[in-house]
């Protein structure tokens, strides 16, 4: 017997544990998508744990990006040093400024990289804003400036810029010639280029990404507060947007998804943002509709233990008033029976008097 408490507690302070430490990532996936009723469980573990969930989520979406940017990059750059040593005017950088020797434009079109366009003279913002909106509307490509480059893919939210002294002189590169260049892309020198640009991608990726998944939750989670006062439900917000982080679990799937099936097959959905957050808030007014059936229910057996109890209470109280309904009968039942047999004792004691009369006494 005492072996067998020992086990218990010991089974129960495993329960415990679990319950301190919480759900596991990927249980919390599998509730998060086909177990939305688990919603209000979640949410019970605060905020930190909602946001390290979707954080978590958000790294496998920029290891994705960041990983097929990179190999864009590459194929770029190879692409690229055949055709600056062949066909590119001479250029030359030094302590953070890029030149290239050639009066005009050059504008380059290319089905694989987009429209890129080099201008190493202008200081010009509106020219420079011009620019970009050309390549915005070619979808993707490269703005090479004389300080900075910028980039656009189709898989990015808005550009990334690359500003050349910060990223070259952390390498050492301070000047180098058209040349130079060429030379380090065949020696295979450009490979610790390629890891930098792959961390600053993933940390541009996440931080891009991790900040939008929260603005999206804040609306969808102001929404679903505003559904919770319309049905009447007493929540604070701080719950319901640790819901609408769950909410957007599959969303953010989704667009894992999508950016896999956008880079193998160069499939795009023109108005998948408007689907991103229609999933999310649908997930989120299901969670919310199916928390207040659970307590219209709970409310119901509530109701009818009440009415249960007070049945129980009547009867209990016309029990006891039957009962003392008896106990005054059988009081009265007693009294009575009490005064016959004084009456009866009383005849008796009259009959006993007649009896001892002397027999002279009626002469």
């Amino acid at each position: 017997m005492a072996s067998e408490d020992k086990n218990n507690q010991v089974e129960e302070k495993k329960e415990e544990y679990k319950k301190q430490k919480g759900m596991g990532f990927f249980k919390k996936v599998k509730y998060s998508i086909f177990n939305i009723e688990k919603y209000p469980e979640m949410a019970t573990e605060g905020t930190g744990k909602a946001i390290s969930f979707v954080a978590k989520l958000v790294v496998v979406l920029a290891v994705v990006l960041s990983v097929w940017t990179l190999y864009q990059t590459y194929q770029m750059v190879q692409e690229g040093t055949n055709y600056l040593e062949n066909q590119f005017p001479d250029f030359s950088y030094q302590d953070g400024i890029l030149t290239v020797n050639s009066e005009d434009v050059i504008t380059i079109e290319n089905e694989q990289f987009g429209k890129i366009i080099v201008d190493t003279n202008t200081d010009s913002e509106e020219t420079i804003n011009q620019y970009l909106n050309q390549i915005n509307e070619y979808g993707v490509g490269a703005l090479v400036l004389k300080d900075r480059a910028v980039l656009k893919n189709i898989t990015m939210i808005g550009e990334i810029s690359y500003n050349y002294k910060d990223s070259l002189d952390s390498m050492n590169l301070t000047e180098f010639s058209k040349q130079d260049v060429v030379n380090y892309v065949q020696n295979g020198q450009i490979n610790s280029l390629y890891f930098s640009v792959f961390i600053s991608l993933f940390i541009y990726s996440f931080a891009m990404y991790f900040i939008n998944t929260l603005w999206y939750a804040i609306i969808i989670g102001i929404v679903g507060y505003f559904t919770m006062l319309l049905l009447k439900m007493k929540m604070r917000y701080v719950a319901v947007f640790n819901m609408a982080i769950y909410a957007l679990t599959l969303s953010t799937i989704l667009n894992i998804i999508y950016l896999i099936i956008n880079i193998l097959f160069n499939f795009t959905i023109e108005y998948f943002s408007i689907m991103y957050v229609t999933v999310a808030t649908i997930y989120l007014l299901a969670a919310i509709f199916i928390l207040k059936t659970d307590l219209v229910k709970k409310q119901a057996e509530v109701m009818k233990i009440i009415e249960a109890q007070q049945l129980i209470k009547k009867e209990q109280e016309e029990q006891e008033n039957s009962k003392e309904e008896e106990k005054k009968e059988r009081q009265k039942k007693d009294k009575e029976e009490e005064t016959k047999d004084k009456e009866n004792k009383k005849e008796e004691n009259k009959g006993d008097v007649k009896n001892d009369e002397p027999e002279g006494s009626n002469a």
